[in-house]
């Protein structure tokens, strides 16, 4: 299965809302068995964002994975990118 970043900028002061929502966050990544990593974004030595990497059937499966993240349903991000990936090293 092709591999896919999924690239998610916070909206400017929602550092809280990340904070609150972090659990819910990190138990969804775990519980739907399709991340191969992932981390926070680090601006200014703040949490910004998001960088995941998962393994899925296609691009729009891919979409509909990061739709369903509880960060997004809080309202915490103000971009949210999928695109494809390819792992070389």
């Amino acid at each position: 299965m092709p591999l896919f970043a999924v690239i998610c900028r916070d909206r400017p002061g929602a550092l809280q809302t990340r904070i609150d929502t972090r659990a819910a966050h990190l138990g969804w990544l775990q519980e739907k068995g399709l991340v191969r990593m992932a981390g926070p974004l680090i601006e200014g030595g703040e949490m910004r964002g998001s960088l995941i990497v998962i393994e899925a059937d296609g691009l729009e499966g891919a979409q509909q994975w990061a739709a369903g993240d509880p960060y997004r349903a809080a309202g915490l991000f103000a971009s949210v990118e999928v695109i494809e990936w390819r792992k070389v090293i």
